[in-house]
């Protein structure tokens, strides 16, 4: 069965857009540590331009590794199309607020469809202010490896999926969190 739903998700990434996309270096904000991470975590009135940044399942993979400083990693895997995922963002969005100050990193990683980028999650990342957290991640790309590699419990079956790793501790939620559940969790790396 989730060998199917994965064939199904990868389908659906297929029947994307073919245009070529540029790949770029992982930006600064999503290797910085602790130091430097307040600034990318606030959420202001202003809107921030969406900038597209597509990574590459190793450039992912990266950003999912162990980091040697004292700052939670939040990596949420989502798309605009998901009901569930849609539903957990403004729990992520008060935490965001609430850490802003607190050595904490969110980042959400979109596997809309290509052809969404510039448009779907272009509108949904500055209507919520999270054009500054949100990398693309083309699902074409993936393979049964990528997740073999990075987790221990999703094989990329269903989103949304949270991943969340402070030095050794890591922490993986497939489905959606509550706003309690997604503090617990949180709390839990103190």
């Amino acid at each position: 069965m989730k060998k199917l739903i994965l064939s199904v998700m990868i389908l659906a990434m297929v029947s994307a857009c073919k245009k070529e996309t540029k790949t770029e270096e992982l930006p600064g904000y999503l290797t910085s540590d602790s130091v430097n991470i307040s600034e990318y975590n606030e959420v202001s009135e202003a809107t921030i331009p969406f900038k597209q940044i597509e990574l590459t399942p190793d450039q992912t993979t990266k950003i999912l590794t162990k980091q040697n400083n004292d700052t939670l990693y939040v990596t949420n895997f989502f798309a605009t199309w998901c009901g569930p995922c849609m539903r957990e963002i403004p729990h992520f969005k008060e935490k965001m607020a609430e850490l802003k100050s607190q050595p904490v990193k969110f980042t959400f990683v979109g596997l809309d469809a290509k052809e969404d980028w510039a448009t779907k999650v272009k509108k949904f990342a500055e209507e919520n202010n999270l054009s500054k957290n949100i990398v693309l991640l083309d699902g074409e790309q993936l393979n049964h490896e990528f997740f073999l590699t990075n987790f221990k419990q999703w094989d990329g079956g269903s989103i949304p999926f949270t991943f969340m790793r402070k030095g050794d501790k890591t922490d993986e939620t497939v489905g959606m969190m509550s706003g309690e559940m997604l503090s617990e969790k949180i709390n839990s790396f103190k």
